[in-house]
């Protein structure tokens, strides 16, 4: 296992969580994002999207409105000159006790395996507490970027939560920063 990995959650991390996000016109990438994970790359860190889509298992959307999504993702990275090493997503719902869905690894250990991950020297970036354990069982470093909308309300309720980030970032930028300063790259 050689490569290091930034792997990243999509709604709520990448851009504005939609509820159920069906219309890529809808996909609104945060400010600092795209830089980012530019810089982030340049490092040599390969960038995995890792994202739960239960709308696909609620009947709220399709696949292929998903993909349509992930392709207008993908055009506006492309914009920063940023390929993506790889998104993986769960379509389930969440009764069906699947093992990609976060908290569960999954998708992780697909992505670990597919692209030879160390996730010893890899990171877990995503704004929910699931994305945090899904990374904490993995091995990875994690941050929480919780969405601003809901920010205060969600660090009042940190005395309840089952996993503990590594590092709570204020924006993206905060932990493309934070990174490079715990590497001694900053």
């Amino acid at each position: 296992m050689n490569n290091k990995a930034i792997f990243v959650d999509r709604d709520g991390t990448i851009n504005r969580d939609m509820h159920y996000l069906d219309n890529p016109d809808k996909f609104m990438m945060y400010p600092g994002v795209g830089k980012g994970i530019k810089i982030l790359k340049k490092k040599g860190y390969k960038i995995i999207v890792i994202t739960n889509q239960s709308g696909i298992g609620r009947g709220y959307f399709t696949e292929q409105q998903l993909l349509s999504i992930h392709e207008r993702m993908t055009e506006e990275f492309q914009q920063f000159g940023v390929i993506l090493d790889g998104i993986y997503y769960c379509p389930h719902h969440p009764e069906d006790k699947c093992n990609c869905r976060k908290p569960q690894t999954g998708l992780f250990e697909q992505a670990i395996v597919e692209h030879n991950i160390d996730v010893r020297k890899s990171f877990m970036i995503g704004d929910k507490i699931l994305d945090i354990g899904a990374g904490k069982k993995t091995g990875t470093t994690t941050i929480l970027i919780p969405e601003p909308q809901v920010r205060d309300e969600y660090l009042s309720k940190k005395i309840t939560w089952e996993y503990s980030p590594d590092y709570i970032a204020d924006d993206f930028c905060d932990a493309v920063v934070w990174i490079l300063n715990l590497e001694g790259n900053g």
